[in-house]
């Protein structure tokens, strides 16, 4: 561990040394990494440092080596350490993520110092999500979503996910033309537009859920798109990365059901005057178009990624129909 590493984790945790353990993962296109630290003489017994430090030579996974890629990294780090510092500590309970305990920035490079959520119950990582498990990250996405419901998003993106038309005009013009590409615009409108705005994760992925030996407590992490939103984009992102396309449309009503019961009960909680059968008869109408909007900057960006099937294409279809009928 370097010296600036060593020091700057010593101070946060208030250890008398602390020794590199593991390499969790490295950040995407090389940007740095998560380490795991096993700490004495401090109230933990370890602690993740998020570690970003941005490479000399690009390099992306799928090609996408623009200036403008770069840029957009660099802000969302900016971004995850101004939620970190700002608005992290409105989170509950019901929307657990891990505390930060302290940040320091020079330059690009950013350390992030944060609880270990392995070593205060949330040690599970999960490739395959069962029902029980989905039910368990809506409901922390519902009240992430009710306990920020209309706050303005400063300091965050003022239009939270990774994929929005806004920022990825490169991948709208790689898209071949059709109806699809036409409506971009019209899609991006209205969840921006939508009456019912709060802020969104943005990357809300089964990935970056940590769940709970028992299965029924998850936490979240990776808040570098962070943003103002329709819930919805959180919720079809989410359900797109669990599961295949017969198991979207066989199961697309019950786990809507199931977030939209979270949601009630959160609203109720934390914002009793706001209705939420009319929150719930917006963004249930927003759903199939949230999902669209990503499935449209999947056509860009990665026109054989899996995600793109049949399920997919006939929401959009059905989307894209309504609008044509206006």
């Amino acid at each position: 561990m370097d010296t600036q590493t060593q020091n700057f984790l010593l101070h946060a945790t208030g250890a008398n040394s602390a020794c590199k353990t593991e390499t969790i993962q490295s950040l995407w296109s090389d940007y740095g990494s998560i380490d795991r630290y096993e700490l004495r003489g401090s109230e933990h017994q370890s602690a993740i440092i998020k570690h970003v430090c941005p490479p000399e030579k690009k390099h992306h996974p799928r090609g996408w080596n623009t200036d403008r890629s770069h840029q957009r990294k660099l802000r969302s780090y900016r971004v995850e350490s101004y939620w970190y510092q700002h608005w992290a500590k409105q989170c509950g309970d019901d929307c657990r993520i891990p505390a930060c305990f302290a940040l320091e920035q020079q330059g690009n490079e950013v350390l992030i110092a944060l609880e270990d959520l392995d070593s205060n119950g949330f040690a599970l990582r999960k490739s395959r999500a069962s029902m029980a498990d989905m039910h368990s990250c809506l409901h922390w996405l519902a009240y992430f979503h009710a306990t920020f419901m209309g706050q303005k998003p400063e300091g965050l993106w003022k239009i939270g996910s990774y994929w929005h038309l806004r920022t990825r005009p490169d991948e709208l013009k790689t898209m071949a033309e059709g109806e699809l590409k036409q409506a971009a615009g019209t899609l991006d409108k209205m969840l921006n537009e939508a009456r019912y705005l709060t802020f969104v994760h943005g990357d809300a992925k089964l990935a970056n859920f940590c769940f709970s030996y028992q299965g029924k407590k998850v936490a979240a992490v990776d808040f570098q798109y962070v943003g103002g939103g329709c819930g919805m984009k959180d919720v079809a992102y989410f359900i797109s990365s669990c599961l295949n396309e017969n198991e979207c449309e066989r199961l697309e009503d019950e786990l809507l059901n199931r977030y939209f019961k979270s949601l009630t009960q959160a609203l109720k909680q934390y914002h009793p005057q706001i209705d939420s059968a009319a929150v719930e008869a917006d963004w249930r109408a927003l759903y199939p178009v949230a999902w669209t909007d990503f499935y449209r900057f999947l056509k860009g960006w990665s026109p054989g990624h899996w995600k793109i099937h049949a399920y997919s294409e006939r929401l959009a279809r059905d989307v894209i129909s309504q609008l044509s009928a206006g």
